[in-house]
This record gives structure tokens, sequence and C-alpha cells, in this order.
């Protein structure tokens, strides 16, 4: 009679053990709760990518600032640091247009574009 006592104990603990297993997963599986693990990992997810943008951008200013160094480009302190200086102008040259070259290719009033195609 004990051993039977012993194994309907035994079954009785077994089976709530099952069935509060069971109803856990169960929770875990309803919409609620998917869309709050949903929510989480995409924070998450949210935070690591603000944290590799932060990074990649400080290693780009530390990049350009080495480049900077090396190239020999040093920043004007009376300029702010988020404007950058254009470089100066260039001189350009004026095309002489003599007689010769005018004879030699065609002047832009007679070409038409659309004899090509």
């Amino acid at each position: 009679m004990i051993r039977r006592a012993f194994w309907f104990t035994a079954g009785a603990a077994a089976g709530v053990w099952a069935t509060t297993k069971v109803n856990r997963q169960l929770k875990k599986l309803t919409p609620e709760s998917l869309a709050a693990q949903a929510a989480d990992k995409a924070i998450e997810a949210g935070h690591r990518l603000k944290d590799f943008a932060l990074d990649v951008k400080s290693g780009m200013s530390q990049r350009e600032d080495e480049l900077n160094d090396a190239l020999g480009l040093h920043q004007d302190p009376d300029v702010p640091a988020n404007v950058t200086a254009l470089p100066g102008p260039r001189r350009l040259r004026a095309i002489e247009h003599d007689q010769q070259d005018q004879n030699t290719y065609r002047s832009k009033a007679t070409y038409n574009r659309n004899e090509d195609h």
C-alpha cells in the first residue's frame, strides 16, 4: 500500500510539474507576449545599431584627423569645426579660337545632334 501511495504521489507531482511547464510555454506564445518580446528585441537591436553608428562616426572622425595631419590640412581655429574650407579659386585659361581652329571643327550652329542617331 505504501508503494501505491508513493507512485500515486510521484505521478501527481510529475503531472503538476508538466502542467505548470506547459502553461508557462503557452503564456509565452500568446499574441501579447510575442508582441512584447518582439518590442524588446527591436529596442535592443536599436540600441546596438545606435552604438555601432556612434563607433563608426568616432572612427571616421579619428581617421579624418589622421588624414588631415598626414596631408597637412589643419583646421583654422577661427573657423567652426563643422565648416570645411573650400580650396582657393582656380584660374582658367581662356580658349582662343583662331581662324584655323574654326575651319577644322564644325561650328556649333551647323551641328545637329539628331543626325548621329
